[in-house]
């Protein structure tokens, strides 16, 4: 995503599936400390990926926009992008 920051989602509470508006985006597994390797994952033109480290199947979900993901908790703000 050349137009701004990547978004980042997190999946804390182990859901199977989480809807996001991005389809170039990384998952990070766990909140910090527990989080995985931070995997840059883009669907190209498909419309889900499961994440090779955590398993977690992301579906691009359109009416969301790029930084949103349903459950909304999902989405992980890096310290140094939020500072």
């Amino acid at each position: 995503m050349a137009d701004g920051v990547v978004p980042h989602f997190q999946n804390d509470t182990g859901l199977e599936r989480i809807e996001i508006g991005a389809k170039e985006f990384q998952c990070i597994g766990a909140k910090p400390p527990f989080d995985h390797p931070h995997v840059y994952l883009d669907m190209g033109s498909d419309s889900e990926i499961v994440c090779p480290y955590c398993s977690t199947l992301y579906v691009h979900n359109p009416a969301l926009g790029p930084s949103e993901a349903d459950p909304a908790d999902c989405v992980w703000t890096p310290a140094a992008a939020s500072a």
